[in-house]
């Protein structure tokens, strides 16, 4: 049982320097990689600490504690998937704005510059 304990928070406390480095390196951005820590945090303190789990089933009245923590690690990522997408439909609705206020301002540059051509080219005929 100890080698397992020690392989469960060898492998939060690894996953935790992971993301720790794959935010240092910006190739996380930090408010998910935080998420990501605290999940690791949570693997390696189950692992110092296995009985935990026992208790928590215990008090929740789940008869198989393993089964409490896959319910939760279940949860867990339904929540992450439901606020990935909700910073999604943010992000496409800016990017929509954005390439709308684009055309806009192109829109402007093309009509701005129809109407200074004709000055022009009506200056270079007359000379």
């Amino acid at each position: 049982m100890a080698s397992l304990q020690l392989t469960t928070t060898l492998m939060g406390i690894g996953l935790a320097a992971l993301i720790l480095y794959l935010i240092r390196r910006d190739h996380l951005y930090v408010m998910h990689g935080l998420f990501w820590v605290f999940v690791a945090s949570a693997a390696a303190f189950l692992g110092v600490w296995p009985g935990l789990i026992d208790k928590l089933a215990g008090l929740a009245g789940i008869s198989y504690p393993p089964a409490l923590l896959l319910l939760l690690a279940c949860i867990v990522l339904l929540v992450k998937a439901l606020h990935s997408d909700m910073v999604n439909t943010r992000i496409e609705r800016d990017v929509r704005r954005l390439n709308q206020r684009l055309a806009l301002l192109q829109a402007d540059i093309e009509a701005q510059r129809a109407v200074a051509e004709p000055s022009t080219s009506s200056e270079h005929r007359s000379v």
